[in-house]
């Protein structure tokens, strides 16, 4: 990953800033693009959603944080917008001179029974999570066909190779991940770029701690606490996943020349297949 060029999306925290320092670390130079502004308001409807996404103080802390690993920029991103994602490419292609991996990581979650839940919630997880590897990955192809090895890395979830009560429109919309990464990996591979999917399992993240964990407490210290012995107890290898772990795995992907079309499980052993 030398000197090679990195774009991940939703990459201010969480497991997006997990996979962003885990490239700059093996000597990528890393574009991270986020919501920004708009994470508090705007189009994309960011500050009406179950839990606070990234917003312009997220990203600016992300790229302090991590210029002591290497050579990192930000930028503004809504991935469900067309000419959103065309100046995400484009800022990256102008900071650095190309882009070599782009890293389909924005996602939402949100959860609820079926007769309950609303359209616009429904509309806004597809939106996301699947139209926006589309818009993405159509900016970024021009780019990543002059890359010597084009690689995308898209992360679905073990939620998108099983069902999950409650969970239907994100559990639909990261089954669509993955087979949009199929059929892309069948699509590029004549380029010679590799497609690829990552599952996170069990992540701490603000999707996990701030929405799906059970928890009645507001402090922090607390819930990581509730959420580590919960994961404990439930998985195999006895601990939750990591943004490191997911890092590591998107490293391996963007520079496995010989594996394209798979979605790799990182969960401790909690789904096999």
């Amino acid at each position: 990953m030398q000197g090679r060029v990195v774009l991940v999306t939703g990459g201010a925290r969480g497991i997006g800033r997990g996979i962003a320092e885990a490239f700059l670390k093996a000597g990528a130079r890393v574009m991270i693009a986020d919501l920004g502004a708009s994470g508090s308001s705007g189009s994309s409807g960011a500050a009406d959603w179950a839990y606070d996404l990234a917003g312009t103080g997220d990203l600016e802390r992300t790229v302090s944080e991590q210029a002591a690993l290497g050579e990192v920029r930000a930028t503004e991103l809504d991935v469900t917008v067309k000419a959103s994602c065309e100046a995400a490419v484009a800022a990256t292609v102008e900071a650095f001179g190309g882009l070599d991996v782009l890293v389909n990581n924005a996602g939402v979650v949100q959860s609820g029974r079926i007769e309950e839940f609303s359209e616009s919630d429904w509309d806004r997880i597809f939106a996301v999570n699947t139209k926006g590897i589309f818009l993405m990955t159509q900016a970024a192809i021009p780019a990543l066909k002059a890359s010597d090895h084009g690689s995308i890395v898209n992360t679905a979830s073990i939620a998108g190779k099983k069902g999950v009560r409650r969970m239907a429109a994100y559990c639909g919309s990261k089954f669509a991940a993955i087979g949009i990464t199929q059929s892309l990996a069948a699509e590029l591979a004549p380029a010679g770029i590799t497609v690829n999917a990552i599952c996170p399992g069990m992540v701490g993240t603000a999707m996990w701690l701030e929405h799906l964990l059970p928890s009645n407490t507001v402090d922090t210290d607390a819930k990581d606490a509730e959420f580590t012995a919960a994961m404990e107890r439930t998985i195999p290898l006895g601990r939750p996943q990591t943004i490191e772990d997911m890092g590591d795995a998107a490293v391996y992907l963007a520079t496995a020349r010989n594996v394209t079309g798979i979605s790799l499980t990182v969960a401790g052993g909690y789904e096999m297949n």
